[in-house]
């Protein structure tokens, strides 16, 4: 059955919208930058957004509906990959490239796992689930994703040589189970670009950790992982943005240089995640707007800069639908404001900080070609 047709509904073309300013995905594109965004399929059901989605991104990276939640929701259960198929069906109907999120994580799992199924497992119990699931997935959409999210946030500066040991897979397999991971993908699909996506290079986040620590970790385990052979492709630069003080603790320079570090290793360089934690900002809308504005502005100068940036992901569209309200909610109450548009979909001056970012960044080569 072809993706868009799977019995629970269908989600096809998006529908036409009015005329506005050019859209980003095609800013993007003049400078060699393909743009996208997150989505699932319970954001695009919403006719409105899956109209602007379509329209701004021609990149899309599965939010959800390739989380074990959807695929797998308990220990013992077939996978089922109802709502991977119309996620991936409603970006080729709208000739999007899809970035596949994410065939090895900590998280996502759902309500049906236990603390028990998650950290009680055999090595052969966590060879199996892990990579059987991995294998089963990646050989589904072989030539239908260009990019997978091999392994997200396995490094750690607490850890053992950059790697984090506080995940279900350290007891049974080791640090092996990362390196192992990137070799069950590229045997799937050869031609996918195989990333590692990590957060928390920018600022000291709300926690007080420091950035450069974690830039060395994952450095540390990308050297690791490449000379032991394994097929890294990418970095996926999370780039959740911490908007209080970000003038004042994001260090372009620093910046700057790691992402030389990582581009000299032979890697390509993805955005995959980026929107602006508001704290610190006012709880007026205007100000608060014309803060993330200037941290978007910010960021992207900088990031964009380097010519192996090949990428631009945002992590949503729209206030309507960002993790960020429902995870972590403003103290004074106010609503969210991290995205381009808000929750009535109206662009906001975020969205024309990342336009321009976009139009001044230098060229390069494009990194997927990316239909009119």
């Amino acid at each position: 059955m072809g993706a868009a047709g799977v019995a629970v509904g269908s989600l096809g073309a998006a529908p036409a919208i009015a005329s506005a300013p050019t859209p980003l995905w095609k800013v993007a594109k003049r400078r060699g930058i393909v743009f996208g965004s997150s989505t699932a399929t319970w954001q695009i059901s919403d006719p409105d957004y899956a109209a602007l989605f379509a329209r701004q991104a021609k990149l899309l990276f599965t939010e959800d509906d390739l989380l074990w939640y959807r695929l797998k929701p308990t220990p013992d259960a077939d996978l089922d990959f109802t709502y991977a198929d119309q996620i991936i069906g409603f970006a080729e109907a709208n000739d999007m490239r899809v970035f596949g999120a994410h065939l090895v994580w900590d998280e996502g799992f759902g309500e049906g796992w236990t603390e028990d199924d998650l950290w009680g497992m055999s090595e052969q119990q966590a060879r199996a689930v892990l990579f059987g699931t991995a294998d089963a997935v990646v050989r589904r959409y072989r030539g239908r994703v260009e990019a997978w999210s091999v392994a997200n946030e396995v490094t750690s500066p607490e850890g053992e040589r950059g790697y984090r040991t506080d995940v279900p897979w350290w007891e049974p397999l080791g640090k092996g189970y990362v390196e192992e991971a990137f070799h069950v993908a590229h045997a799937a699909d050869p031609r996918a670009l195989l990333v590692i996506n990590e957060f928390g290079f920018e600022t000291v986040n709300e926690w007080g950790d420091e950035a450069e620590p974690r830039r060395r970790a994952t450095l540390r385990v990308i050297d690791d992982l490449l000379r032991r052979g394994a097929p890294v492709h990418a970095l996926g630069v999370q780039a959740h943005l911490l908007a209080d003080q970000f003038a004042d603790r994001f260090d372009a320079r620093a910046y700057t240089r790691w992402l030389g570090e990582v581009a000299d290793r032979g890697l390509e360089i993805l955005i995959t995640e980026l929107d602006v934690t508001d704290d610190g900002l006012p709880a007026d809308a205007a100000a608060r707007d014309a803060g993330v504005r200037d941290v978007y502005r910010r960021y992207l100068d900088v990031a964009l800069s380097c010519r192996d940036v090949r990428a631009v992901m945002a992590f949503g569209l729209s206030d309507r639908y960002t993790w960020l309200e429902e995870d972590y909610p403003r103290e004074d109450g106010a609503p969210r404001r991290p995205l381009a548009y808000d929750d009535e979909l109206a662009p906001k001056p975020a969205r024309t900080a990342i336009a321009n970012q976009l139009a001044g960044a230098p060229s390069r080569p494009l990194l997927w070609s990316i239909p009119e």
